[in-house]
Parts: structure tokens; sequence; C-alpha cells
């Protein structure tokens, strides 16, 4: 039986079917919608069985979304080639108004034949399960301070204001503790939010705790070690970045870094005319976010901090190297834009786009632990 060279496999998913639609190579290829499936892994073994029949090569890609790498996955173990394509950078038509699962799969292989999708990287299960745990710490933050908030909006309206330097220590509790109100129920609020903040407080420690613990034994654990001699990358800074990020050696030059991370400034620009405008914020914004937090440290002359040494003691001296010459760089670069009279959100963005080049650099010298 004759098999056809190649087709192109657009996959549009969801919670339970997955469009197939099927572009055949050549230009004039014939394009299809192929039918509809189960999102089941039986179901894409089928699918996958059937058209291997006919074809001698498969290229299948589907949208990163809500359901995840499974489907990757399966279809690498399965032999075939997948893609999964950023979804912002998938070319659009502007009068485009009619949106189907159906329409969308046929886009794809469409789009997919004529090489006009981008792929993004896809970590493998060890580092999406870190990743995992990173996010759920990171929500359990973000809900600590929404929990705090609620809690000192009540005691603003009642005028009950702290005098002391810092809030949420142990002279703060001994204070809430202390706290006198009018009617029985409002006594009932503050031990409701209260109760509700040390939980999540507690939640959070253990997420944080966790998080230490994998690390050790992840593959990326040398390079989470190696981040940490750059000034105001910390271990939790260090983590997130390369949980979200990955390997940096993906990336042939820090300027692809720098655009990936959204920290590169946006430009319109005709004929003679030049417009930059501010960062294009298109990347991954918790990678962007803790570098933008880091770059805050910089505002201060360059030295050797005790941690600093600690966390340097065992790299080696290449890293330590390029860690110290970021520091004299961008020390001096933080005082120079705040001498031309640059706002401060500026200077820590532009401080935060070379610190990614510096990051770069520390990644090209020491590599991953090889996955079990």
């Amino acid at each position: 039986m004759h098999k056809d060279d190649r087709a192109f496999v657009g996959l549009d998913t969801s919670k339970l079917k997955i469009a197939v639609a099927l572009a055949e190579e050549g230009r004039q290829g014939e394009v299809r919608f192929f039918g509809d499936i189960e999102n089941t892994p039986e179901a894409v073994r089928r699918l996958v069985a059937r058209l291997t029949g006919k074809y001698q090569k498969l290229h299948f890609c589907y949208e990163a979304g809500p359901t995840g790498y499974g489907l990757y996955r399966q279809l690498t173990d399965l032999g075939q080639a997948c893609a999964v394509i950023a979804p912002s950078l998938i070319p659009k038509r502007p009068g485009e108004r009619v949106k189907t699962n159906r329409r969308d799969a046929v886009t794809l292989a469409w789009l997919h034949r004529a090489g006009e999708l981008t792929a993004i990287w896809v970590p493998d299960a060890e580092h999406e399960a870190v990743r995992d745990l990173v996010r759920a710490r990171e929500a359990a933050m973000l809900e600590l301070r929404e929990k705090r908030q609620h809690l000192q909006s009540f005691l603003l309206r009642h005028g009950r204001i702290y005098a002391g330097r810092r809030p949420w220590t142990k002279v703060h509790a001994h204070w809430l503790a202390n706290l006198t109100f009018s009617h029985p129920a409002q006594y009932l609020v503050l031990r409701e939010y209260r109760q509700s903040t040390e939980d999540t407080e507690a939640r959070l420690e253990r997420l944080t705790d966790q998080v230490s613990q994998v690390v050790k034994s992840w593959s990326m654990a040398p390079v989470v070690d190696a981040y940490q001699a750059m000034r105001g990358v910390a271990f939790l800074t260090a983590v997130i970045f390369v949980a979200e990020i990955g390997d940096v050696r993906r990336f042939e030059t820090p300027r692809q870094l720098m655009a990936f991370l959204g920290l590169v400034p946006s430009e319109h620009s005709t004929g003679e005319t030049v417009r930059r405008g501010g960062i294009t914020k298109s990347g991954n914004p918790r990678a962007r976010r803790v570098l933008v937090e880091g770059a805050w440290t910089y505002r201060y002359a360059a030295r050797l901090s005790r941690p600093l040494q600690v966390r340097q003691g065992h790299l080696p001296r290449t890293v330590r190297a390029i860690a110290w010459n970021a520091q004299l760089r961008l020390c001096a670069r933080y005082r120079r834009l705040a001498a031309a009279g640059k706002r401060p959100t500026v200077v820590t963005t532009a401080i935060a786009r070379e610190m990614s080049a510096f990051l770069w650099a520390i990644g090209h010298e020491v590599e991953p632990l090889q996955p079990q």
C-alpha cells in the first residue's frame, strides 16, 4: 500500500474533545477537517495508528492551554513530531470574527504546514512538577497578602492604627491580642481575620520548606546554586527564574532572553521617525517580576556581603567573576541613570534587563545534572 509523504495535523484541544484537521504536504495539498475524537489517551493512540497507516510522517501541533503537556508527551512517546504553539503568536486575519473548534483546528494545520507557527519550550515532567510547586507557593504568598490587607482594612475602619515600626511580628501579634472593641461581633471578625491569616502563613511556610527540599534533588540544582552568586538573586529568586525559564542555553544570545522576558522597549517607527515606548511585557511575568525586585539591590555600592560570600563559597571561579563584574557594572549604571534624572522604576527595569544577560552568561558556565 502506497503511503503519502507527510501530513500536518492541527489539534484543537478541550477538556472532553479534540478537533482534528489535516493538511497534506505541498502548496496545493488538501486541507480538511478530519473529525472530533475524545480527549483520552486511547482515542489519541487510535488516531495516530489510523493516520500512520496512510502517511509516512506526521507533524502534530496544538495550542498551549489549560490541558497541559500530556498530549505532547503521549505523541512524542509514540514517535511522532509534535509542537505546542504559543497562542499569542498565531497569525490572525483582522476581520476574522468567527471562532469554532473546527476552524481553529483547520487553521492550525494550514499554518503549521506553512511554517507560520511559533512553538514554545515544553518542560520535562520533573521540571513541570517543580514549577507547579513554585507556583503553588506564589499563590499562597498572594493569598497571604490579601488576607493581611483584609485585616488591616478592618482595623483602619475602626481607627486601630499600629504605631510600631514593622507589622506582622510578635510585638504586632501582642498588640492585636490586646485590642478592644465596643461590640462582641467585632471581636469575632478580628478573630476570623487573624485565624485566616495565620493559616495562610502556615501554608506558605510549608510550601517554602517543600521547595527547599525538592530543589536539592532537582536536575537544575547546580544552576540554582550558581545563580545565587548574583547580587539580588537569593534562593527563591533563583528557583522561580529557573522554574519559569528553564535552561537558558536554549537562547543563542542574551538579547533573545531579554526579549523573551519582555524587558526590551517597544518600538513604533516609520521612515525617519523612531518612537520607543515602555517594555513589551510579552514574556513570563513571574520571572520578570523577580528580576525587577532583585534589581533594587544595585542602588547601593558594589560589595561582597557576608550572605553573598557564603552563597559563592563553593562556586567555580568563572561564576564568581561574572557575578562580581555584574555588580561593578550594574551598580555604576544604576547611579548613572539615577543621576540623569530617570525615574526609579525605569532605572530598575533597565538593571533587570542587564541582570538577565549576566544570568545567561552564568547559565552557560554551569550544566544541569542528567535527569534520573
